[in-house]
C-alpha cells in the first residue's frame, strides 16, 4: 500500500499557523500601522503636495509650512486629515493583510524548496498583488485629500463630506472616484514592492550578519529595533522610486490640469521637476512613516504572539 505524503503548505510551515484568525489580525495590524501614521504627518503631506503643485511659491519644507501658516492659519496644515486617515486605514488593511495571504499563496505554489530559493520574487509578487487591491480602496479618499490640500483657500470645501460631495457632483471634471487610479498604481505598486522587498531583505541581512543567533533568542525590544531600522531604510528607497508618480497624483488635483492627459501634465511641469520637487520632504516623510508603520505592525503582531516579520 502506497503512502501519500501531504502537500507542503506555507501557511503551516512556521511556528504560528496562518489561518483565518491570523490573517484577520494582520488586517487589523495594517489599519493601525497605516491610518494613524499617515494622519500624524498630515502637515508634511500638505506642504509636500503644495510644493509639487506650485514649486515657485512653496520652495522648501520650512518655507512651505511658513507660507501656508501665514496665508491660511494654523488649521490649514491639517487639511485633509479625515480622508487621509480613512483612506490609508483601508489601504493598510489590504496592503498588510493581503500581503500575508499572497506571500503564503505564492510560496505554496512554488513549493518548499523553490519558496526558499526565490524568496525575493515571492516578496515582490505578494506585495504587488496586495497593493493592486489596496489602491482601489484608497483612490477615492486620495483624490479628495489631494484636492482639499492643494486648492487655494476658499475655493474648495475642506470638510470631508462636503469635499466628497463636490468631487462627486463634478465627476465629469474631477474624474472622481477613480481618475487617479492609474497614477496611484504607478506610484504605490513600485513603492510597496520596494517597501516589502527591501524591508524583508534588510531584516534578513541583520539576522544573517549582525544578530546571528536564532531570531527567537533575542528580546522583543531588539527584534523591534531591527524592524524599525529596516523599515526606515526601506522607506527611503520607496520614496525615491515612487516620487515621480506621487508628483503626478498631486498635479492631477490642480484646476489648470483639468482634462489634460498625464503625458501633457508631465511635459508641462518638466521631467526634472517631476523627479525632484518635494523629494527631500518626501524622503524624510516616507522614511519615518515606513519605519513607524513596520514598528507598529510588528509590535501588534508580537503582542498577540504572532512574532515579528522576516528572518534569515
Amino acid at each position: 500500500m502506497s503512502i501519500q505524503t501531504k502537500k507542503w503548505d506555507a501557511r503551516f510551515a512556521g511556528p504560528v499557523p496562518h489561518d483565518t484568525n491570523y490573517y484577520s489580525k494582520t488586517v487589523l495590524g495594517g489599519i493601525l500601522a497605516c491610518g494613524f501614521t499617515h494622519a500624524a504627518i498630515t502637515p508634511l503631506d500638505v506642504t509636500k503636495c503644495n510644493m509639487q503643485v506650485n514649486p515657485t511659491k512653496y520652495k522648501g519644507l520650512i518655507n512651505g509650512l511658513r507660507t501656508i501658516l501665514a496665508e491660511e492659519g494654523g488649521l490649514a496644515i491639517w487639511k485633509g486629515i479625515t480622508p487621509t486617515f480613512l483612506g490609508y486605514s483601508a489601504q493598510g488593511a489590504f496592503k498588510y493583510g493581503l500581503y500575508e495571504v499572497f506571500k503564503d499563496y505564492y510560496s505554496t505554489l512554488a513549493g518548499e524548496e523553490n519558496s526558499k530559493k526565490y524568496k525575493g520574487v515571492i516578496w515582490c509578487l505578494g506585495s504587488a498583488s496586495a497593493e493592486f487591491f489596496a489602491d482601489i480602496a484608497l483612490c477615492p479618499f486620495e483624490m479628495i485629500k489631494v484636492k482639499v490640500q492643494t486648492s487655494p483657500a476658499g475655493t474648495f470645501p475642506t470638510s470631508f463630506l462636503s469635499a466628497g460631495a463636490a468631487m462627486s457632483k463634478n465627476a465629469a471634471d474631477t474624474g472622481f472616484p477613480y481618475r487617479s487610479l492609474g497614477p496611484l498604481w504607478s506610484r504605490q505598486i513600485p513603492y510597496t514592492v520596494a517597501k516589502f522587498y527591501f524591508f524583508e531583505k534588510i531584516v534578513q541581512m541583520f539576522y544573517t550578519n549582525v544578530f546571528t543567533a536564532p531570531k527567537e533568542t533575542y528580546s522583543k525590544q531588539t527584534q523591534l529595533g531591527v524592524t524599525f531600522a529596516s523599515g526606515y531604510s526601506a522607506g527611503v528607497i520607496c520614496a525615491i522610486v515612487s516620487h515621480p508618480a506621487d508628483t503626478l497624483v498631486s498635479l492631477l488635483g490642480k484646476p489648470t490640469n483639468k482634462g489634460k492627459a498625464l503625458g501633457t501634465i508631465a511635459q508641462e511641469f518638466g521631467y526634472y521637476n517631476l523627479f525632484t520637487k518635494g523629494l527631500g520632504t518626501r524622503v524624510l516623510m516616507i522614511g519615518t512613516l515606513t519605519g513607524l508603520q513596520w514598528w507598529i505592525y510588528d509590535t501588534f503582531k508580537s503582542t498577540l504572539g504572532m512574532g515579528t516579520t522576516g528572518g534569515k
